[in-house]
């Protein structure tokens, strides 16, 4: 993939298969460390130790719609070819955490690109799922800056009369995610 944020995207999408309700995406980019960790945890039905241990294995997949599931194995590839890391903790009926480390210096790291738009897609797709995306930026001096997004205030402003997906809604969360993530990059490279 040539965007991390389609690899959040595919990942997110194995959650919502899973029957995830609640769906944490974490972006942590940390300056003075050379990191940018990227995190997907989920309260779906969670996997096998069986299943985690084979999971990063590209002719493995759960879904019975193909037989080759590439975004896991990808991820993975793309992190560690970075000089970074990645892992999978998962347990049966409590759910997943995906994390994916990587070293943006590296000659092989690719653009995280619309993240912003990935998590408005998955929202504006799934209105019935609750969602949490939090993005954090530690600068070369150590101060920290971040936001989040959280479904579930969303829809206690709105009430039960007025879906996540409705245009406005989505304007509001695109303009949010827009002006947090120009606060949080604000003088930074």
């Amino acid at each position: 993939m040539r965007e991390l944020s389609l690899n959040v995207m595919d990942i997110a999408q194995n959650s919502i298969s899973a029957g995830a309700g609640l769906i944490t995406i974490e972006v942590r980019e940390d300056r003075g460390e050379d990191t940018l960790s990227i995190s997907i945890r989920d309260n779906g039905r969670g996997m096998t130790p069986e299943q985690v241990e084979h999971v990063t294995d590209p002719f493995f997949t759960t879904r019975t719609t193909r037989s080759v599931g590439l975004g896991v194995p990808l991820f993975k590839m793309e992190a560690e070819m970075t000089g970074g890391s990645f892992s999978i903790q998962s347990k049966l009926g409590e759910g997943t955490v995906t994390t994916a480390v990587f070293k943006p210096s590296s000659v092989d790291m690719i653009p995280l690109g619309d993240i912003n738009g990935t998590v408005s897609m998955l929202v504006l797709m799934n209105p019935e799922l609750d969602f949490i995306f939090q993005r954090s930026l530690i600068t070369q001096e150590g101060d920290l800056r971040e936001f989040d997004l959280r479904t579930t205030q969303l829809r206690e402003v709105l009430g039960g009369d007025v879906p996540l997906n409705a245009p406005d809604v989505t304007q509001w969360i695109n303009e949010y995610l827009a002006e947090n993530t120009a606060e949080l990059l604000a003088g930074e490279a």
